[in-house]
């Protein structure tokens, strides 16, 4: 259709409301005004469906004496992150946990490098009085000064001793 048809087309839908109006006034203004009520009750239900319970309400001023008075815990948005609290408060409770059995673990390994000290050197203490006993020279004096062994120290130089290797 071309625009010229389209306009005469929308003329002609004018011209025959005109005189729909002019044989019944009344039955078009009662039609007019069921049409606005449709339409206020359209857009009522459109509201309705838009605007739930979860929605915010307005909040008044936001004071100290309602944040210290527990007023702000009520309010819709913490009751729906209540679960986002609960998993922070998790994750901070296990953090401090975790943080405090690592202290532990650090003091014991403290103390245990501590006690492996101590021990090493107990160890070299205990090494280094045994080397000096058992020296050749404090054995002998010590078997001089009680006198009741018969061994003697050797005369001769230590030598090796050739064993010939059998053939069979």
């Amino acid at each position: 259709m071309s625009k010229k048809e389209k306009l005469t087309d929308e003329q002609g839908d004018e011209l025959l409301e005109q005189q729909q109006l002019a044989q019944e006034p009344q039955s078009q203004s009662d039609k007019k005004q069921s049409k606005a009520e449709a339409e206020q009750k359209s857009t009522l239900e459109q509201l309705k469906e838009s605007v739930t319970e979860d929605d915010d309400a307005p909040v008044g001023s936001l004071t100290l004496r309602t944040i210290l008075g527990g007023d702000i815990l009520s309010a819709a948005m913490v009751r729906r992150q209540v679960w986002l609290c609960l998993l922070i408060a998790f994750f901070v409770t296990v953090y401090v946990a975790f943080r405090y059995q690592c202290q532990q673990d650090m003091i014991d390994i403290e103390q245990l490098e501590a006690q492996l000290i101590d021990a090493k050197y107990k160890a070299l203490s205990s090494s280094s009085t045994l080397t000096e006993r058992c020296r050749e020279s404090r054995v002998l004096d010590m078997l001089h000064a009680k006198s009741d062994s018969t061994l003697m120290p050797s005369k001769m130089p230590p030598f090796k001793i050739e064993i010939p290797e059998e053939d069979e």
